[in-house]
């Protein structure tokens, strides 16, 4: 998980780099950090109070709700369930929400991918939730759960290059790879190590509340009280054990009752902090920001026929939208114009080939020279993306072309366009797979590897650039060379640039309030939701 990423570019096959469904994590947060004293502003620096009372409570206000799915790590989509996973469950490798470092969870130590079989050691005495230990068949279990298609699980395709994965003695597993795989510590993180029998047994009710190894348990899933509750795990075996004996978190959408909660000191950190609470916040708590990898992107429709199935509209677009005047006046300065399809804290970042700078006469020239003079645009309506849009089809405008403008929620945006290519020309949207890991090939593959994206909405599978990203791909996560892999992700960025089927405008920054001095070794971080691994109270 990208976050602060102080991963350095030499350790990128060591330590660095969690779908959501297309409409469930791509929700995220706008604000404007503070830049006083009592801000941490974006520098992501976090908190550190006194010593930490193991009887203690933490209590958090989130705003992401528990959405239609449940919190099988085989299916969930939301951002609530995945960061109470982040709590509750564990792969055989995990990934720091707030630093994106690699560590071994349920494997006793980090596995390497530089060969095709893999054998991994599971750490001793490590116990489900229910006091069952975990087993070898567990873990066996867990990833055919995930690759078996029948199962539909969208993590299947962060672990491709799975071959099998197969019992080894008492207490370790073989993994047998298809090719080498330079990210594989951080890659075999989105697996998460479930009890075979209990998945067995009752689906739904593991689906309600999962039985994992993580440092907390879930008492109250929130489905009822609106509070997701968690008791500490004494059982926990790992090196990130629970600091405290109990947490609570208010699943509270609205954003003002979530600054409120705040203020009134009924919580010590909410996420998703709006602009206009800002100023009330900062007289009583840390708002820090925190660049990662989420972005705004546009996405084109390539069907032929359609005018964006020529390149030059597709550039023409993005050359056309003044984006500092995006960024400053409408997320008050709380991002970063794409220069690259990663952002630039992202240990593969380099400059790609093409930089969309605002260049309003290049942007009228390509559109002259196609005779695009109208075509529709599809937004999402989350609060701050209805901030940036009217700005963008202000630069629009001014390049002399004529948008026609709809607005749906996000998930009928994708219900109204997968599968129907005449539903839409340019569809703007929020995105952040830096959820499930930072590596540049992961983040990749999400939009322009996998069916949903390139074939049913951009419409640009089988494309000769599509073919020849492809194997940009499947080179850069084969190589287990530094140099190598990011020779082949840089020329894939170089690619993507150049030929925008769907790209980046912008990589933004999420704000967190917190009290810095109920809260001991917190963390905001660049992902939605919050993290309270390895984090105390004085409360």
């Amino acid at each position: 998980m990208s976050n602060s990423r102080t991963v350095s570019r030499r350790s990128v096959l060591k330590t660095g780099a969690l779908t959501a469904s297309a409409a469930g994590l791509i929700a995220a947060i706008s604000a404007c950090a503070p830049s006083d004293k009592k801000s941490g502003g974006s520098g992501g620096s976090g908190a550190s109070a006194g010593k930490a009372n193991e009887d203690g409570t933490i209590k958090a206000s989130i705003s992401y709700e528990l959405g239609t799915n449940g919190y099988d790590p085989m299916t969930t989509t939301s951002a609530l369930t995945i960061a109470v996973n982040w709590h509750t469950l564990e792969g055989l490798t995990e990934l720091d929400p707030a630093t994106g470092e690699v560590y071994p969870a349920l494997a006793s130590e980090l596995p390497k991918g530089d060969n095709t079989t893999v054998d991994i050691e599971l750490r001793k005495d490590a116990k489900f939730h229910d006091g069952s230990p975990v087993t070898p068949a567990d873990v066996v279990f867990s990833f055919e759960r995930v690759l078996d298609p029948a199962n539909n699980s969208l993590y299947s395709q962060f672990i491709s290059f799975i071959d099998s994965v197969k019992e080894n003695g008492d207490n370790g597993v073989s993994i047998a790879l298809k090719h080498p795989v330079g990210p594989l510590a951080e890659r075999l993180a989105v697996v998460k190590i479930v009890p075979k029998a209990a998945v067995e047994k009752d689906a739904a009710a593991f689906d309600a509340n999962p039985i994992g190894t993580g440092a907390w348990k879930m008492i109250d899933n929130g489905a009822a009280s609106k509070i997701v509750k968690f008791e500490r795990n004494d059982d926990y075996t790992g090196q990130k054990p629970a600091r405290a004996k109990t947490m609570e978190w208010q699943v509270i959408p609205d954003a003002a009752t979530r600054t409120n909660s705040l203020q009134s000191g009924d919580v010590q950190a909410i996420d998703s902090v709006p602009y206009l609470s800002i100023d009330a916040l900062k007289s009583v708590a840390t708002v820090d920001s925190v660049q990662g990898f989420g972005l705004l992107f546009a996405m084109f429709n390539n069907t032929e026929g359609n005018p964006f199935a020529n390149v030059k509209n597709r550039q023409a677009f993005l050359y056309a939208i003044d984006m500092d005047k995006v960024i400053e006046t409408a997320l008050a300065g709380q991002a970063t114009a794409a220069t690259c399809f990663v952002d630039k804290e992202n240990p593969a970042y380099k400059e790609a080939a093409t930089v969309y700078s605002h260049d309003a006469d290049m942007a009228k020239k390509l559109f002259g020279e196609t005779g695009l003079t109208e075509f529709r645009m599809l937004c999402t309506d989350h609060d701050w993306v209805q901030q940036v849009t009217p700005i963008i089809q202000e630069s629009l405008k001014a390049t002399g072309v004529t948008v026609h403008f709809e607005q749906k929620q996000s998930a009928e945006v994708y219900t109204t366009i997968d599968g129907k290519p005449e539903a839409y020309d340019v569809v703007i949207a929020p995105g952040d797979p830096s959820v499930f890991g930072s590596d540049a090939d992961l983040l990749m593959r999400w939009w322009y590897a996998g069916d949903t994206w390139t074939d049913s909405r951009m419409h640009w599978k089988g494309s000769e650039a599509y073919n020849q990203l492809q194997e940009l791909l499947d080179k850069g996560i084969q190589a287990t060379e530094e140099a190598a892999q990011l020779e082949a992700w840089h020329a894939a960025f170089d690619l993507i640039s150049n030929e925008v089927p769907l790209y980046p405008l912008f990589h933004r920054k999420t704000p967190t309030a917190y009290n810095a001095e109920t809260l001991i070794d917190f963390k905001p971080i660049s992902l939605t939701g919050l993290s309270f691994v390895n984090v105390g109270t004085t409360l």
